[in-house]
């Protein structure tokens, strides 16, 4: 007669990290739906029933893999932009330790900002990290122009953080599709097509529409 598999005995933050490995990597391939938990069960080396034990229903794994992969990302950049560098520095910083997480954990990326992305009711756990990453960036511009004894309206930092953290989602997308590609290199190009907008912003420097006769 076959015995059942026998599984080593391990702390259990282990064991929820071993299988939010494997959930991670499941969904980043297969998708929410495609997604089965035999296969999450088996690629963590555990039994089916321990993973709904241990982290629930589907939902809930997928729910729970958001918020790891997450705040692991607001972590890295938080952990990198210290508050009392140059304003130009902890944007580098940043945007350094963002593509790094991005290379390093690139099904972590997929998982985040394209398999959620479009299922209710994971887009809203989406749109609430990239809230708070853009109140990040939109006080690091309000810090910076202070700093050079000026101010702007709520409004405009919001906008302009909204725009620069929607180009380097993009280009974050373009990363991990790129296994090829430096993460600190795709940084320093993110930094140049940011800075130096951002930086003719900060000096004062603005365009405006051409007035055409009517």
């Amino acid at each position: 007669m076959s015995t059942p598999p026998t599984f080593k005995r391990l702390p259990r933050a282990v064991r929820e990290q071993q299988m939010l490995d494997a959930a991670v990597k499941v969904f980043s391939r297969r998708g929410f739906h495609a997604a089965s938990m035999d296969e999450i069960a088996v690629d963590a080396g555990i039994s089916k029933p321990m993973v709904y034990a241990y982290l629930g229903t589907k939902e809930e794994l997928f729910v729970a893999c958001l918020h790891r992969e997450g705040t692991r990302m607001m972590q890295a950049i938080a952990g990198a932009a210290a508050p009392d560098l140059p304003a130009d520095e902890r944007l580098w910083r940043g945007l350094r330790a963002f593509f790094g997480f991005v290379g390093a954990h690139r099904d972590g990326w997929a998982v985040l900002y394209r398999q959620a992305r479009g299922e209710q009711p994971f887009a809203g756990e989406l749109a609430g990290m990239r809230a708070r990453l853009v109140e990040v960036v939109a006080g690091m511009l309000d810090h910076a122009l202070r700093a050079q004894g000026r101010e702007a309206g709520e409004t405009d930092l919001e906008v302009v953080a909204y725009a620069l953290v929607g180009a380097t989602e993009s280009l974050a997308d373009w990363l991990a599709d790129h296994p090829e590609a430096d993460p600190e290199k795709t940084a320093t190009r993110m930094m140049n097509v940011a800075w130096l907008g951002a930086g003719q912003l900060l000096a004062g420097v603005t365009w405006h529409p051409r007035v055409t006769p009517s």
